[in-house]
Order: C-alpha cells, then structure tokens, then sequence
C-alpha cells in the first residue's frame, strides 16, 4: 500500500485483483456513464486562484457536524456489496474511518449487520436505508439502528429504480447472479479472489436476512432488494420516517433547489447533494455543478454535504470553496478495501489526508474557514 500515491493507484490495484465483472460492478456507472464522468470533470473545471504570504506552517481540518468534531470535513458514503471484492470489507472500512476520525455509513446492502459493525468499530456511525416496499422491514432496519445507537439515520432518495448498468450486462453480473462461461473464465483468472472467497464462503447482505424468506444467497437478497423499492415512496412518506426517528434525519440524493427547500422545512437535519454516483439516472447534472444551488436554498438552515467523484484532497478543497460542509467519499475508501481490507481503506484515507492538508497550504488557507469562493476560478468563465 505504501506504493499506491494516489486513489487512482488504489483503483489499479483493485482492478490487478478482482475479476472484471466485480471490478466493474463497483466501478461503473449507468448506460453511457456520461454522468459518471462529469462527476470528475466538474472537479477538473475548477481551478485554484490561491493566496500568498500566508502562515500555513500549521493546519486544522477539523469541523463540527451534529455537535461532535471530525478530524476532517469528510464521511464515509454507504458502499453495498463490499464484501464481493473483499472478504470483510465493511468491516475494514468501518474500522479505518474510525481510526481517522470520521464518520462511516452502513449502507442497506453491506455485507455486514447493522449489529456487528457498531461492536467492532468505535466511531461514528451513521445508517443508509433504502426505502423498501415492505415498511414492517424497513421500520424493523430502522428500529435495529436505534438500538445500536447509531447517530445518524441517512434515507437515499435518489433510486426509486435501479439504473441499466451496461457493463454488468456485458459482464454476465446479474443478480441474482447466474454462472456463465464468461464470468467463470473471468474468476478463474483471478485466483488469490477466488481463493479468498472459497476460504470465507459468499458473501451474505446481513441486514437483508428475512426480506426474502426464499432468498439464501447474497446475489438472490440483493434481487430481493432490487424489486422491493418503493417507487411511490413521498414526500408524505418521509415525513412519517422524520416523526418517528428520534436523531438526526440526512437526506441524501438531493439536486434541485426545490427539493432543497422541502427538506428544510420538513425537518431534515442535513442533505447530501447526491447523483448516487453516476449509477442511476444517466445524463444528471454533476454533484459539484448541482451543489451551489442547493447550498443557496438551503441558506443556512441545515448543513449540505456532496458526494460524487471525490478522488483527491483538492476536490475536497473545491467542494468547501463552492458552499460544501463536507464531502462524502465512497468508491476511494471501497477500492482501497477491496484491494487489501483494512491497511488499504486506511491507505485511502491517509492519501486524501494529507492531499487536503498540501492543498490548503498551497492555497493559503489555514482552517476551513478559509476555504472561500474566491480561491476558485471556474475554467469555463476564464476563457
């Protein structure tokens, strides 16, 4: 791990392990992934317009979110199905984004239970629901992250549908999942995966156990998830989940102003502006482009986080400069994981570290607090 640089060095290396059809799974986006690749070129439009002169031999990058501090404007984004790239690999994850002093989020269809991940890991923790047609399941994953004490409740709403994720297609990664010549040759090509799935066994989606009581299998849970969205689920409808859970509401997958403004008023305690990664509708804005926006609706009422094609500590710089609390960060700590399990998550997040770190020094900027607007020059507006 120390040879890997940068996050793309941790995705090179997830991509030498894993087969293709699991790389890809992780690391795809919906139909032409136009969406995918906005999230990073948004970033890339972005430039620095730093300051000079300016003490920087000392750095704080730590915020305040709900009342407690982190050690950096940063969370870990719900990633499902870790577990197919890396045997324990929530795990992993959860217990390096501990040890750096920021909160994790367990999503719906990890690998590992609501139950499990709050006795191994000693830090925050926040859980990501799906919202499923069977509401008795649901009230019971929400009833089981009260108990746990997780602090945070985040509700995606972003997937009342699943995106057309060509490259599983193309790959034979379909779930539930079916064996086919091409993707047994694909696995066959990877040994040490294969071996390490033999040793462990398949992975199983913890928190889904009973959704489907004829779905054994990881792949089969994951079909049952898969058909159970709630594509009528409403505004109405949330208002039901603020009413009843008595910590703190995130609404993640916010893009419109509008939808902004609701979720203020309705009594949401933070918004994440969210394109689910490029994974779902093709052709959405970006998050970073999104985020000024939603930042203004919201006027100061609750904190706005981002997530989406986070790859480096600039970004992260960016993101603050354009109204962001904090960023969300998924598929870096998730390549780092599943390329060597816990030493590689805490790999990723030394890297974005320290690149936060060099980059508000390079910008003159000794706290977050001065991190402003004007450090940015948008390319599209210099030419």
């Amino acid at each position: 791990m120390r040879s890997a640089y940068a996050v793309h060095d941790l995705r090179a290396a997830a991509q030498r392990r894993l087969p293709r059809a699991i790389f890809d799974f992780f690391d795809g986006g919906a139909e032409d992934e136009i969406t995918l690749a906005a999230n990073r070129t948004a970033f890339q439009r972005q430039q620095f317009l730093p300051r000079v002169l300016k003490d920087v031999s000392q750095i704080d990058t730590r915020t305040a979110l709900f009342g407690q501090s982190s050690s950096m404007p940063m969370a870990i984004a719900p990633t499902g199905a870790v577990g197919y790239g890396f045997a324990g690999g929530d795990v992993a994850i959860a217990k390096a984004a501990a040890a750096a002093g920021i909160p994790y989020t367990l999503s719906t269809t990890a690998t590992a239970s609501i139950e499990r991940i709050a006795d191994v890991s000693q830090g925050r923790l926040w859980f990501q629901a799906y919202i499923l047609k069977d509401k008795a399941f649901l009230a019971r994953l929400i009833e089981r992250a009260r108990v746990a004490e997780y602090e945070a409740l985040m509700i995606t709403v972003d997937l009342p549908v699943g995106g057309k994720r060509e490259r599983d297609q193309r790959n034979d990664f379909s779930v539930p999942f079916r064996f086919t010549p091409k993707n047994v040759l694909d696995f066959a090509q990877k040994p040490a995966w294969c071996w390490q799935m033999l040793r462990h066994g398949m992975p199983v989606m913890e928190n889904l156990i009973g959704l489907d009581e004829k779905a054994k299998s990881a792949a089969s849970m994951a079909s049952s998830v898969g058909r159970n969205y709630d594509p009528a689920f409403d505004w109405a409808a949330l208002q039901q989940i603020r009413d009843l859970w008595p910590r703190k509401l995130i609404l993640k997958g916010v893009m419109h102003p509008d939808d902004a403004d609701r979720a203020c008023s309705l009594g949401c305690d933070a918004l994440v502006v969210s394109n689910h990664g490029g994974r779902q509708l093709d052709g959405a804005v970006a998050t970073l482009d999104a985020l000024p926006g939603v930042v203004q609706a919201a006027a100061d009422r609750i904190p706005v986080w981002m997530d989406g094609g986070v790859r480096r500590g600039q970004d992260i710089v960016k993101a603050l400069a354009l109204g962001a609390g904090g960023v969300l960060i998924g598929r870096a700590t998730l390549f780092g994981a599943v390329s060597d399990g816990e030493r590689g998550a805490r790999r990723a997040l030394e890297i974005m570290q320290t690149e936060l770190v060099r980059t508000m020094q390079l910008c003159g900027a000794r706290q977050l607090k001065d991190i402003t607007p004007d450090l940015l020059v948008s390319q599209r507006a210099s030419r």
